[in-house]
């Protein structure tokens, strides 16, 4: 998965953000385990994650504020 742009998120319903975010937390634990097992190669790559689902997150609450 790509790093998310916030400008990708304004045009996404509330239906779309819920499932980017499931797969952002899928994504997230597989991260996880690669890093516990020692195959983890792009160490990176957990930290555009953790900032997708933030995103992710924002909008989302903005949405239910609106």
């Amino acid at each position: 998965m790509i790093a998310v742009k916030f400008v990708e998120l304004k045009e996404k319903n509330a239906k779309a953000l819920v499932e980017s975010l499931v797969s952002i937390k899928k994504e997230l634990f597989n991260l996880r385990m690669q890093k516990a097992e020692g195959k983890l190669e792009k160490t990176s790559r957990v930290r555009e994650c953790r900032r997708d689902y933030a995103r992710v997150k924002t909008k989302l609450t903005q949405l239910k504020s609106a």
